[in-house]
């Protein structure tokens, strides 16, 4: 029989590895950034165009490399930072494993021109699809420059698969701040289509994190610092008041390299427990150090998933320094000594609910109607028999003619005698819905219950709504009376940007959209005021994580984001005007079944089923 195992070809080798190390863009800019961290760049630049997908760019001031080095650089495990074994329980730099270039080079156009310093020229080589195409020898400046142009030219399947230009630009820009984060002492450029986005000169970590993340990031950080021989953890933790209900702005560095880690991640979250609520996410930006022998990076070729030797020890660690840290800085609450004991909840009433005030009010009644028309306004005190109204005169004087009171008096008794006060009065309309665990509202229908859950059903009404707004562009706003200032990053406000003009349809209404500050000035009829902050930060969340691209799937989107943060919670009471308007509204939707994000929203309980109940 013949044998049948074979070596593959390199390029077909670097084709199946590009698999892994490069996912999209985003991936490619890491790869490039950490490599001229590794050279001792002290400058660095990176370019975009069209989301990474045309140009991927990075120019370094590093030490550069020779003809030989260059040429060998795109060779499958080919590195300069380890030579044995050993040294992967010693590393200190961004790569090792030599397939990140290679990698790159099997699936797009590479363009490097690079030059030592001693040297008088450097090298300039073209490579597409794993083929050098030309070596040649050309003037440049010391470092290296780095062109990757046609992301996955040779894997169409792969190209297609890429979201939107503007969803790979924010990963990209997530990658780039992971990097500059954790080096302030590297001087950074990002430029975007052209348009500079961020110019990060050196300074130090807190003042790194302002420049990238606002000016005003920089009051709401609270220091971090503890060393023990297990770890040294130093950083920053945002203030309790800041957490926000997204994620965005939690990161972890070990040894000088971002990491993931969700256990770690539980541990920050413990130490805010009692200060923030259990479904928003608190910031920090905390840099761990570590014995190398002590953490395992080799797991994946992204390198952000790691294992610790002792990771439940650094778990207790992290926990009782940001603990440590908040009560320091006196952000957490403690103990007061000259508190009146006669003030506190008597014991027996701790776990008694609030109850909601019976309080009943008229709602039709206008004090500018006239009486004839107030007359048929229902309400809600008992009526009494209007026999005997001529009593009310009994004793008065008046002055007036016998003939002209008399029309008077026949002229309204009429008037009277046909709405409210007649002897046969008919009985008040009985509301035929109640709620439920202030969850769900329930009514009756011919064919036995209705139950709906009271926030899907909202969900779908809101979306609806808003859709029909942002599609035919009539929303209606309320003009705030004084504008409201809000502060967000400039990821943000790209956002920001970009979902504009639906958001003025919706019926927000914008002063000015300047660097770090939006003013508010109108919001739709749905939103308070005391919520456009909430509002506009999980719209931002949410278009983070869901945006494709085209213009139907961002109104809908918006839509979606809209009628989730802004409909009816769980836990809140209706009144019964509101459930029959909540019931009536829903069966008036298109889709009342489903809600947006396709749950049910009802559910019938039919006659039969109940008569089961008791058989």
């Amino acid at each position: 029989m013949a044998d049948i195992i074979k070596l593959l070809p390199d390029h077909v080798a670097n084709q199946i590895a590009a698999g892994e190390v490069v996912q999209r863009p985003a991936s490619v800019v890491k790869e490039l950034l950490e490599n001229a961290i590794d050279s001792g760049a002290t400058l660095i630049k990176l370019i975009v165009k069209d989301g990474g997908k045309a140009l991927i760019q990075v120019v370094d001031n590093g030490s550069g490399m020779s003809e030989t080095d260059a040429r060998l650089s795109f060779e499958r495990h080919a590195t300069s930072k380890i030579s044995t074994a050993q040294d992967l329980f010693n590393l200190q730099t961004k790569g090792f494993r030599g397939e990140a270039l290679a990698s790159i080079a099997a699936i797009a156009h590479v363009d490097m021109q690079t030059r030592m310093d001693n040297a008088e020229v450097g090298t300039h080589l073209k490579i597409e699809g794993s083929k050098i195409m030309s070596q040649e020898v050309i003037a440049t400046p010391k470092g290296t420059s780095i062109a990757v142009k046609n992301l996955f030219f040779n894997i169409p399947a792969r190209r297609n698969f890429l979201k939107s230009n503007q969803v790979e630009s924010r990963h990209i820009t997530d990658e780039f701040q992971r990097v500059a984060l954790v080096h302030p002492n590297i001087e950074f450029h990002y430029y975007n289509n052209g348009s500079e986005l961020f110019n990060l000169p050196k300074t130090k970590h807190r003042q790194r994190i302002s420049n990238v993340f606002g000016n005003r990031m920089g009051d709401r950080l609270v220091p971090v610092n503890e060393g023990t021989e297990v770890v040294k953890i130093s950083g920053f933790v945002c203030k309790p008041e800041f957490a926000k209900k997204s994620r965005g702005e939690q990161f972890f560095f070990a040894n000088s390299r971002f990491i993931k880690s969700p256990y770690l991640h539980h541990a920050v979250v413990a130490a805010f427990e009692g200060l923030i609520k259990t479904d928003l996410y608190p910031g920090y930006f905390l840099y761990l150090e570590v014995d190398p022998a002590s953490i395992d990076i080799n797991i994946h070729p992204t390198k952000t998933e790691v294992k610790f030797d002792d990771e439940n020890t650094m778990y207790a660690i992290i926990r009782s320094t940001v603990k440590h840290s908040l009560g320091q800085f006196n952000v957490a609450p403690v103990l007061d000594f000259e508190h009146d004991p006669n003030l506190d909840t008597p014991y027996a009433y701790k776990e008694k609910g609030a109850v909601l005030p019976k309080v009943t009010m008229d709602a039709s009644f206008n004090p500018f109607q006239e009486t004839s028309e107030r007359t048929s306004a229902t309400s809600n005190y008992q009526k009494t028999s209007t026999k005997a109204w001529e009593n009310l005169y009994e004793g008065l004087n008046t002055g007036v003619s016998t003939d002209n009171f008399s029309s008077i008096e026949i002229e309204s008794d009429t008037e009277v005698q046909g709405t409210f006060y007649s002897d046969t009065e008919s009985q008040e309309h009985v509301s035929t819905t109640f709620q439920l665990k202030r969850k769900y509202i329930v009514s009756t229908i011919k064919s036995g219950m209705l139950v709906i859950n009271q926030n899907r059903a909202h969900e779908r009404v809101l979306f609806e709504k808003f859709l029909a707004e942002i599609t035919v562009k009539e929303g209606v706003s309320q003009q705030l009376l004084f504008p409201l200032e809000l502060t967000f990053t400039k990821q943000e406000l790209i956002i920001l940007k970009e979902i504009k003009d639906s958001l003025i349809n919706v019926g927000f209404a914008f002063e000015s959209l300047e660097e770090e500050t939006v003013k508010v000035t109108g919001v739709p009829l749905v939103v308070s005021e005391s919520g456009i902050g909430m509002v506009l930060d999980r719209l931002i969340a949410d278009y983070k994580e869901g945006f494709e691209g085209n213009s139907i799937s961002q109104a809908e989107l918006l839509a979606k984001a809209l009628s989730k943060n802004l409909a009816v919670k769980t836990g809140e009471v209706l009144d019964k005007d509101s459930q029959l308007g909540l019931v009536n509204d829903l069966f008036g939707c298109k889709e009342p079944t489903l809600s947006p994000f396709q749950k049910m929203t009802y559910t019938i309980i039919s006659e039969g089923d109940i008569e089961k109940k008791f058989s």
